[in-house]
């Protein structure tokens, strides 16, 4: 089935996808998902100048809401359908809630993956019960395979964002949110494909017509802006939501947004980055980026959201250890915790301690000492020596700097890009 046979000439896309619906995909995968919490934030809400409302989706035993959308597609396949098995082309949360749950009913369950996708996303799919199938260099490449296996074997294609059934499953999300509280101002959703915001949209907009539902993409990954906006901008490159990187939108969301979604917005990897390392350190929640690019689109967009109750959905929690390692010193660093010196000096005995005796004045703390002789411009008796150092604040790494300076030094901050 392609992704436009969903719609009839004479069907929009609201007619496929209504509160009926979501609350039909309730009542089947009740029990069989975590009814994740939702609680407001104090100290986020204190940063922003919203009234912060957070669902917890990375709380799902796959991590991710993704498997909302997954079982209540499996929970409608007939006898003959769950017998032969589905198939999906994934190297993300989809793959994992489809396979996770595809074991728990008995239903075969095949994914196709790049052959480039990390080892510990394939290891991951398998340990919850999917048949990996690796094929081709990109994405467009396993998903085409997919479509040729579902011919050839009879599979059931389960698309991850681009059905009905699938978009009903993660509108239930936001029916839980809005059980618990029906007064949000504004809802701010992440969009790849779609999935999750035309659900989430079709039931705030019948239960309270007056939330604004807000999309949040990458702004690497602009493709459902473009859809919508008709402002058509680049799309690729290394994002850190690779969650929401979607070249493609889905045909059938498509036209969900369109109808339903006030507004999309896009945010830069550095305010991804930020968002993540906040939901660690103040929630004590780990996010992928994906799951961060709502709070990254309030923060960026201060004016827009001071003083509105806003709900947010930490939509996934699978990030690499040392990408989330990474992300959190990048985090210390543009805060000014962490920095760089580059000091040029005389090679000289003496030279260094000189300068130590600056970090100590200061009381800033030298994490690591990198010395440079040979590869630089100076003259043959100058050296450069990079400090890595950290300090309870920027203005300690500025006093440390002016006083390196006074002292005659030329000292330069090394930039994140």
């Amino acid at each position: 089935m392609t992704q436009a046979s969903f719609l009839r000439a004479d069907k929009s896309a609201t007619d496929l996808l209504t509160l009926a619906d979501v609350r039909a995909a309730a009542q089947r995968i009740d029990g069989a998902v975590v009814k994740t919490p939702m609680m407001r934030s104090i100290t986020l809400s204190e940063i922003t100048g919203a009234d912060i409302w957070l669902k917890f989706e990375n709380h799902q035993f796959t991590a991710a809401y993704k498997e909302r959308g997954a079982l209540n597609a499996l929970l409608q396949l007939s006898d003959e359908q769950k017998t032969k098995g589905v198939i999906a082309a994934s190297a993300g949360n989809h793959s994992q809630g489809l396979s996770y749950h595809g074991r728990r009913l008995g239903v075969p369950v095949t994914i196709v993956m790049p052959s480039t996708t990390p080892s510990v996303k394939v290891m991951q799919t398998e340990s919850v019960g999917g048949n990996v199938v690796l094929k081709g260099e990109t994405f467009d490449e396993a998903y085409a395979h997919a479509r040729e296996l579902e011919k050839e074997r009879g599979l059931t294609f389960v698309h991850p964002f681009d059905d009905p059934k699938v978009a009903a499953g993660q509108g239930t999300v936001a029916l839980e949110m809005l059980e618990e509280k029906l007064d949000f101002d504004c809802l701010v959703v992440p969009i790849g494909g779609g999935g999750l915001m035309s659900g989430m949209a079709t039931v705030a907009k019948a239960l309270n017509p007056d939330i604004h539902m807000i999309g949040v993409q990458a702004k690497l990954y602009p493709s459902m802006y473009s859809a919508v906006t008709g402002d058509e901008r680049p799309c690729g490159g290394d994002t850190l939501a690779e969650g929401i990187a979607v070249k493609e939108p889905g045909s059938f969301t498509r036209q969900i947004i369109s109808e339903l979604v006030d507004e999309v917005l896009l945010v830069d990897e550095p305010e991804l980055e930020h968002a993540v390392s906040l939901l660690l350190q103040i929630e004590k929640t780990v996010v992928e980026g994906a799951g961060a690019a709502g709070l990254a689109a309030v923060l960026s967009n201060p004016d827009k959201f001071a003083g509105k109750t806003v709900g947010l959905v930490l939509c996934g929690g699978n990030i690499d250890t040392r990408l989330l390692a990474n992300v959190l010193v990048r985090d210390l660093a543009r805060s000014g915790r962490l920095a760089r010196l580059r000091i040029t000096l005389q090679d000289r005995p003496g030279a260094l301690y000189k300068v130590m005796r600056e970090f100590n004045e200061h009381n800033v703390n030298i994490i690591e000492i990198y010395h440079q002789r040979i590869f630089t411009t100076l003259p043959a008796k100058g050296l450069i020596t990079e400090i890595e150092c950290e300090a309870r604040d920027a203005a300690q790494i500025d006093g440390l700097v002016e006083g390196l300076r006074q002292e005659g030094y030329t000292v330069e901050l090394v930039e994140l890009a």
